[in-house]
């Protein structure tokens, strides 16, 4: 295989969304595998919906996810003299020419075909001018769009697309589309190619539903004398009721950025989106890094549309289950030292870093960090589920709370008398603790599961968790007695608290 170029290429009307996330994930994968060219150019020839703030939330959403560009941000509306100049080359070929068919002739002609119930098309009323009426039309400063000639023969568009198949397009069945509006802006089926053209692209890796356009852009490429790409159009991702994902409709549950805010990992992130529409022959569902490079290819992109669920309606559903069990594999699987950086980002947004994390007191916080995560599916959790661990001010599970700490609408009376043996307990180890625990549920005639759930919901605010022991000897001896002695001081209603 020669040098491979690809690019991404989304409109800064908006923040990186799952979609484009997607497309993108999949030019990376195939450039890296075959180390070639990842160009990001941004399409900002709408210049009444691109914005400045979108086109920053495009470039840290990839940025994010770890998908460093070789080139760019190229931005098309820099190009402008590019496309136009191409136009013109198109209309000295004789593969485009000058329409100057006003607005509303062609609004009577919509509507003549619609009342007969045709498919309107252009006639080319245009087509075939006299240089001397063009030229007169010009010196009458009339306006003009420029549309590519079509060839009108029994011919077709014929490509053979790496996921899709062969897809033939009949001539009869494409207008003579225009490059150029009458305000002198090129439309995108020009400046798209165009721009692949001048950027060398070999593969163009998009969705679905730029297949339509995908003809037209051929006819560019061959009245420009340029050599095709190959074209792998990927199947859309769709939400439950299969409708297409998008930004208006699903709002921020389909923007990268609302991921990174819940708690997810980049790589799971990544991970899960490239199985999206593609698979391993064996089904594989997680990759390092360089395992997904290496498996990529265009052969596993599969026809069939993919669903990724999302509930927008559901103030309590925060993603597709599936992308969840993702993120918590990587949570709990990956490097502590790896992890790091992303924990310290979530503590620190929650007031819960501590600079001795990663100095003195940062093997404990390395053995902490691994005891509790084995139950945790996302950032966020350290800092709710596990904010005991961090630091002195922590949610209370309150149905939990209820459950464990009360009978008959009072805190257990021995809470305070077992504070008391702990904090003089020494050495304070795990045979130590599990002699003395032994000893006080015989002296108390206490159930063992009584005492554990009553300790665990007081010191860590939590009904689950890690092993017992293991929970106690991270926590130690001063900040557990403190923690039971403050229990018959929680202002807990039984009967009104739920």
């Amino acid at each position: 295989m020669g040098s491979v170029v690809v690019r991404f290429a989304p409109s800064p009307t908006g923040y990186l969304h799952i979609g484009g996330a997607r497309t993108a994930i999949f030019n990376w994968l195939y450039a890296r595998k075959y180390n070639g060219k990842f160009i990001l150019r941004i399409e900002d020839t709408d210049a009444e919906r691109s914005t400045v703030e979108a086109i920053q939330g495009i470039l840290d959403g990839l940025r994010w996810l770890g998908l460093q560009w070789d080139e760019g941000p190229n931005f098309q509306s820099h190009y402008t003299s590019d496309h136009l100049s191409a136009a013109h080359r198109l209309i000295e070929s004789g593969y485009a020419y000058k329409c100057f068919c006003s607005k509303e002739v062609l609004e009577e002609k919509r509507q003549a075909a619609q009342a007969a119930k045709k498919t309107y098309q252009y006639d080319g009323t245009c087509r075939n001018l006299p240089a001397q009426t063009i030229a007169d039309l010009e010196a009458a400063h009339r306006p003009y769009v420029i549309r590519l000639k079509v060839p009108r023969t029994e011919g077709a568009v014929v490509f053979d697309d790496q996921v899709c198949g062969r897809v033939e397009k009949r001539y009869q069945d494409i207008e003579d589309f225009v490059l150029v509006r009458a305000n002198g802006m090129p439309l995108y089926v020009l400046a798209n190619a165009v721009d692949d053209i001048r950027d060398g692209v070999t593969h163009i890796i998009r969705g679905q539903d730029g297949l339509a356009n995908t003809p037209k852009q051929i006819l560019v490429y061959q009245g420009l004398g340029a050599k095709l790409p190959l074209f792998a159009h990927m199947s859309l991702t769709l939400d439950p009721q299969k409708t297409k994902i998008s930004k208006r409709k699903h709002g921020t549950q389909v923007a990268i950025h609302y991921y990174k805010e819940k708690g997810f990992l980049p790589w799971a992130m990544v991970n899960f989106l490239a199985l999206l529409g593609w698979a391993t022959p064996e089904s594989r569902e997680f990759f390092s890094k360089e395992e997904l490079i290496q498996a990529f290819n265009l052969d596993g992109i599969g026809r069939t549309n993919s669903v990724f669920n999302i509930q927008p309606d559901d103030p309590k559903f925060i993603t597709d289950p599936k992308l969840l069990s993702i993120n918590a594999h990587y949570l709990r699987s990956m490097p502590i030292e790896e992890l790091l950086p992303y924990l310290k980002e979530q503590l620190l947004a929650s007031s819960l870093w501590n600079p001795a994390f990663e100095k003195d007191q940062k093997q404990w916080f390395l053995h902490t960090v691994d005891l509790i995560r084995s139950r945790f599916h996302l950032l966020t959790d350290f800092s709710t589920l596990g904010a005991a661990y961090f630091g002195e001010t922590f949610q209370m599970d309150q149905s939990a709370v209820k459950k464990n700490l009360f009978e008959q609408g009072r805190v257990h009376p021995w809470i305070t008398a077992l504070a008391d043996e702990l904090a003089v307990l020494d050495p304070f180890n795990a045979q130590t603790l599990e002699a003395m625990l032994h000893s006080f549920l015989s002296r108390y005639q206490l159930k063992p599961g009584k005492l554990i759930n009553a300790v665990r919901t007081a010191v860590t605010g939590q009904s689950v968790g890690p092993e017992f022991i293991q929970v106690l000897l991270c926590l130690g001896p001063e900040r557990i007695a403190r923690r039971l002695r403050q229990v018959p001081g929680l202002s807990f209603d039984v009967k009104n608290n739920s």
